[in-house]
């Protein structure tokens, strides 16, 4: 794999706490990947606000302190990771939801993998397994 939708589900995992969270070295891995240019990532604008809420809800619960959250956000967006807009795959999305029983949240996630023909990373098992094989997602899990 040289490139991959990234799902805000394994970007969490660079920064929440390793000691309890499952795929944080997978989740490495694709960090280390990218980080060495042997990886493209592509993420859709929506990916922003939801690592957001990952690490605010991390930092609401006392899984890591505020002042950890908003130094992981400063050094995800210092990553600068190709951002593409979701405007034009709401759409798609919304088909996607509809059809599948997903939300449109992972409707844009796979519409973007669907139009640029690369897969989508995710952490979600159950979205894995209920859309791989109708779609290029792939579970971080199994990488």
């Amino acid at each position: 794999m040289t490139a991959c939708v990234l799902d805000a589900s394994v970007a969490a995992k660079w920064f929440l706490p390793g000691a309890t969270e499952t795929l944080a070295a997978e989740a490495a891995h694709l960090l280390e990947a990218y980080a060495a240019g042997r990886l493209r990532l592509l993420v859709p604008d929506l990916f922003w606000p939801e690592v957001g809420n990952i690490l605010w809800k991390a930092a609401r619960q006392g899984r890591m302190s505020r002042a950890s959250a908003g130094q992981a956000i400063a050094a995800l967006q210092g990553r600068r990771i190709a951002t593409a807009p979701t405007a034009p795959l709401l759409t798609e999305a919304f088909a996607i939801a509809t059809s599948y029983d997903r939300t449109v949240y992972d409707g844009v996630y796979i519409a973007l993998a669907v139009l640029t023909g690369m897969p989508l990373v995710t952490s979600d098992e159950r979205l894995a397994n209920a859309l791989a094989a109708r779609f290029p997602i792939r579970w971080l899990g199994a990488l």
